[in-house]
């Protein structure tokens, strides 16, 4: 009678194994991004009454020679509560009419101290770089009951708004117990795999996760820049922008994404 009982303690014992090694949580590794543009629909915010007569045959001529879809892709490094999210840069051809709009272009290096809730960007703005030291933005998220999977990871929705009224959806996962994310979403109970703005026309997802060690040298900053608080770059920007009008307000959104 022993033997069934052997067999069967055998058997928990590997499938207790088996679930352990499936339920790893990652505090270091490696994630990649993509970002996705609808580079159609952001051409088309940018056309108005004042704009339309020559806008509008522009944006006629992109579509009929350009795919509606612009993909760039990125890396977010970390290390339990450290992460550095960096471009990787490509030329695209296709971004020849709306390229100096910084909705399509990659801006930020990002250094985020989790633990104590900082940060440092270099931002390249036009012929400008900063490197931007403060505070993490706080984001009021509201968790749903909505799941799904991305790079393989379970994950659950947030909602939130940010600068007022920019609408962000993100899925995040607690198998990665780190409260990062791309670009400078962050404040989620785990790693941040999925943002996706609707109403400015672009989604940062996760297509691949390494669990693996990543030493201390990999976060290493960019020194190059003018040092600025993010306050103090939003006024210099917008007596930058105070003769663009419209388009100055759309502007200092992306840049302050």
């Amino acid at each position: 009678m022993k033997k069934p009982y052997i067999i069967l303690i055998a058997f928990l014992s590997l499938c207790c194994n088996v679930f352990a090694q499936h339920s790893r949580f990652a505090t270091q590794g490696e994630i990649q991004f993509e970002k996705k543009i609808n580079i159609h629909a952001m051409f088309r915010m940018s056309i108005n009454k004042n704009n339309e007569v020559y806008m509008q045959k522009m944006f006629d001529e992109y579509k009929s020679k350009h795919p509606q879809f612009v993909t760039m892709k990125s890396t977010l490094l970390f290390s339990n509560q450290t992460t550095f999210f960096k471009p990787i840069k490509e030329e695209d051809n296709s971004l020849a009419f709306v390229r100096n709009s910084p909705g399509v272009q990659q801006i930020n290096i990002i250094q985020t101290d989790l633990k104590n809730k900082t940060s440092i960007t270099q931002k390249s703005i036009f012929e400008e770089i900063y490197l931007v030291k403060d505070s993490l933005r706080k984001i009021n998220w509201k968790i749903t009951s909505e799941t799904r999977e991305i790079a393989g990871y379970p994950c659950r929705r947030a909602n939130a708004v940010i600068m007022d009224s920019i609408y962000v959806v993100a899925f995040y996962t607690d198998k990665i117990p780190v409260s990062g994310g791309p670009e400078s979403f962050t404040g989620l109970p785990g790693m941040i795999l999925g943002v996706a703005l609707p109403h400015e026309h672009m989604t940062w997802f996760a297509t691949s996760v390494k669990d693996m060690p990543v030493s201390s040298s990999s976060f290493q900053m960019p020194t190059k820049g003018k040092n600025i608080d993010s306050k103090n770059l939003k006024t210099t920007l917008e007596n930058v922008f105070k003769q663009w009008g419209t388009a100055a307000k759309q502007y200092l959104r992306f840049y302050f994404l």
